[in-house]
């Protein structure tokens, strides 16, 4: 093996060896602070930028969120170090059962369990008022 062949091997191992480090370290998530009021209001604004909101109610741990726009239910929850939000019929999230102090939404391609404060119903009394719940 001449020399320019090694240090060719050398080099290119180097670069596999990096390549291999970077994609460990990108898949180390990154925390993701629990939704507020404000928060909410930002990442509906985001995600739904059409839509009016006319109420917001947070989980319990500020993972998710549901928002009532007219007669659509607006759901964001925490995946990974980011959120994912989806849109469902209104009474679709009326009929959402909660159990064990989770609500379960059936979205089409997940089902997010968002936290109920201890004794909370669902679904909670400000969607009936239009006030915005934390």
């Amino acid at each position: 093996m001449d020399k320019a062949l090694l240090i060719q091997l050398l080099g290119s191992a180097a670069a596999v060896g990096l390549l291999v480090a970077l994609a460990a370290w990108a898949r180390i998530p990154r925390p993701t602070p629990p939704l507020d009021a404000d928060g909410a209001r930002a990442l509906l604004a985001v995600e739904f930028p059409d839509d009016p909101v006319d109420a917001v109610w947070i989980a319990a741990d500020g993972a998710g969120l549901v928002a009532r726009s007219r007669e659509r239910a607006l759901i964001a929850w925490r995946k990974g170090d980011g959120y994912v939000a989806r849109d469902l019929p209104w009474s679709a999230a009326l009929a959402a059962k909660s159990a064990d102090g989770v609500l379960v939404l059936k979205t089409a391609d997940g089902a997010p369990r968002l936290a109920l404060k201890a004794g909370e119903a669902w679904p909670p009394p400000a969607f009936a008022a239009g006030e915005a719940a934390a």
